[in-house]
C-alpha cells in the first residue's frame, strides 16, 4: 500500500511560477475563502493536479476514487474533467450517475460504493476507508494552515501502514 504525496506549488497549470498571483488572489480574498481555507489559486492548484493524477491512472487503466471535501467541490472536480483534455476523455461520475458500476473515475464527498484501487484524497482528513485503497494519492498545499494538515495526514497514513512517497506534482503524474 503506497501513498503518494504531491507537493503544490505556486505553479499555475501551464507550469508558470503564480507566485504573484497566488499573493494577490490571497491578499484579495482573505475573507472569502472556502470552507477549507484554501484560495481560489491553491484550489484551482488542487483540482488541476486531481484531473492530471485521474487521468493519468484512467490511461493506466486503473479505477480512481476522488474524495472531496463536500459537493461543492466533487461538482468542480467533475466540471473540470469534462474539459480537461480536449484530445481525450476521462470517463467519470458522480453519485447517481451512470451505471451501477461506476465509471473509471468516481467523484464524491461520501464513501465508495464500488471498489477502486487509486483514492485521490482532496479531503483535509485522511477518510476512515482509506485502506480499502492499494495507492492514495494526496497532496501538501503552499497554504501553511493546510500544510499543518498534511502533516497529519502523512503521520496517520504511515500509521495505516502505508509506505509514503513525496514528489512535487508536476512530477508525480
Amino acid at each position: 500500500m503506497q501513498v503518494f504525496f504531491n507537493l503544490v506549488t505556486g505553479a499555475s497549470a501551464d507550469g508558470a511560477n503564480d507566485t504573484n498571483d497566488a499573493s494577490d488572489a490571497k491578499s484579495t480574498n482573505a475573507d472569502s475563502k472556502t470552507e477549507s481555507s484554501v484560495s481560489d489559486q491553491h484550489l484551482s492548484n488542487y483540482l488541476y493536479w486531481a484531473c492530471v493524477n485521474a487521468a493519468s491512472c484512467y490511461r493506466q487503466n486503473q479505477r480512481v476514487f476522488i474524495f472531496c471535501d463536500d459537493q461543492q467541490m466533487a461538482h468542480q472536480i467533475d466540471e473540470l474533467l469534462w474539459s480537461f483534455e480536449s484530445d481525450s476523455f476521462v470517463p467519470h461520475n458522480l453519485p447517481g450517475e451512470g451505471l451501477a458500476s461506476g465509471s473509471p473515475v468516481e467523484i464524491s464527498w461520501q464513501a465508495p460504493t464500488n471498489n477502486r484501487n487509486v483514492l485521490i484524497n482532496l479531503s483535509g482528513e485522511v477518510p476512515s476507508f482509506a485502506s480499502q485503497f492499494s495507492q492514495i494519492i494526496d497532496f501538501v498545499p503552499v497554504d501553511d494552515e493546510l500544510k499543518k494538515l498534511a502533516r497529519l495526514r502523512y503521520r496517520s497514513y504511515q500509521q495505516l501502514g502505508f509506505t509514503v512517497n513525496t514528489a512535487p506534482a508536476n512530477k508525480a503524474a
